[in-house]
């Protein structure tokens, strides 16, 4: 018998509220739920500690980690050809770092399952001025502006699992081809979605929608419903920190995420802004020191560094991107510690969702992201390269 046959559902949690979603109906999540539990597994659990082992050496200074992708995967753009593109432009910046810091490189996507979002607002202002649900992520409601589409509707998860399937089964494909393998993550927002994706293996449960998984901003408390679902879980597992860190909070994540202290079990990726990451950061470091633990420290320069524009887009200042990344690796450098990487929104199309500094508004015409802006080949390009002088 072969060991992914003795892979099993783990037994279904109690149901809680979940904020993330508002779904209308109790009774259509359960009946989603259930059908989830019953389809076969996206990743396995070898896999997910492959990438373990691959991010501990990350820890400990002999690697490097390139993650990125959309803000938000839309359900219409999967197909083997975008999984193709995307594939390509992470293994291309993998090669840069490579090629400039002399130590290996870990390519990880934003893909297979980056279908939510967390949203700051439950509600925005629609076209003709009423109001309406916040686009929250397709694997939730629809990004067109009507009452219709915004509706959350559970039965997406599914469309969101068998697209999952799609991109992996093309993953698979590019590896095969170019010998080099791009790992798949996303942000656990959607319990609804996770908890019924959960696999046991022997006595090992974990999560089977991707190989990492991450905690967000919003959902990083140590006592709250993601910290606890993912505790549970062997994969690889980050969690975002925002400028209002603490270095008990530090603690308490490392307590509950990782009370082994395991290597390559956990990252943290710092998302605090450009002006912030000496305030912020070496309190941080100096907290996980003192809890006996060595992650992998990466680093998110995108969403600390949003602004809006007068007609209401969001976009982010390379300024302020490579400024953050600069920051980042010095103060990681100061404090005897390993700047893992960079966590990245980025596109292989050549959008104008970024622009290069003050005074710069993203172009009309080619302003795409369906939430946050992303940035272009030749952006991500740049940024990895500012990653790179600091690093090397």
């Amino acid at each position: 018998m072969s060991a992914l046959s003795t892979v099993r559902s783990a037994p279904a949690p109690a149901p809680e509220a979940a904020p993330e979603a508002g779904w209308p109906s109790p009774q259509a999540v359960a009946e989603v739920a259930a059908r989830l539990r019953a389809l076969p597994p996206l990743v396995a659990l070898g896999d997910c500690l492959e990438l373990r082992r691959r991010l501990a050496e990350v820890a400990a200074g002999r690697a490097h980690l390139v993650q990125g992708g959309d803000c938000a995967e839309l359900f219409a753009e999967v197909s083997a050809h975008t999984t193709r593109r995307k594939a390509a432009q992470l293994r291309e910046l993998a090669a840069l770092v490579e090629d400039g810091t002399g130590r290996p490189a870990v390519a990880v996507g934003r893909i297979a399952g980056q279908f939510a979002k967390p949203r700051s607002q439950p509600v925005e202002t629609g076209p003709l001025g009423e109001s309406l649900p916040v686009y929250r992520g397709d694997a939730v409601n629809g990004v067109t502006p009507t009452a219709e589409a915004r509706t959350p509707d559970p039965g997406r998860l599914l469309t969101a699992y068998e697209l999952a399937s799609d991109i992996h089964r093309h993953l698979a494909a590019e590896t095969e081809g170019t010998g080099r393998r791009v790992w798949t993550s996303h942000e656990a927002l959607l319990l609804d979605y996770e908890l019924p994706l959960a696999r046991t293996l022997g006595d090992r449960q974990y999560g089977s929608s991707g190989h990492l998984l991450w905690i967000g901003e919003r959902t990083r408390q140590p006592d709250g419903r993601h910290v606890r679902a993912l505790a549970e879980l062997a994969n690889p597992v980050a969690v975002k920190l925002g400028p209002t860190t603490t270095a008990a909070d530090v603690a308490d994540l490392v307590a509950r995420l990782d009370p082994g202290r395991e290597p390559g079990r956990l990252s943290f990726v710092l998302r605090c802004g450009a002006d912030r990451v000496e305030q912020v950061l070496p309190g941080l470091v100096r907290a996980a020191a003192d809890a006996g633990v060595r992650p992998v420290w990466i680093c998110d320069p995108m969403h600390g560094n949003t602004e809006r524009c007068a007609d209401g887009r969001k976009t982010r200042r390379m300024t302020r991107v490579t400024a953050e990344i600069r920051s980042f690796v010095r103060v990681l450098r100061r404090l005897g510690e390993h700047p893992g990487g960079v966590h990245l929104e980025l596109t292989p199309d050549d959008v104008t969702e970024c622009v290069a500094g003050p005074g710069d508004s993203p172009g009309p015409s080619r302003y795409w992201t369906a939430c946050d802006p992303r940035l272009s080949p030749d952006q991500a390009r740049a940024a990895t390269a500012a990653f790179i002088e600091e690093a090397r």
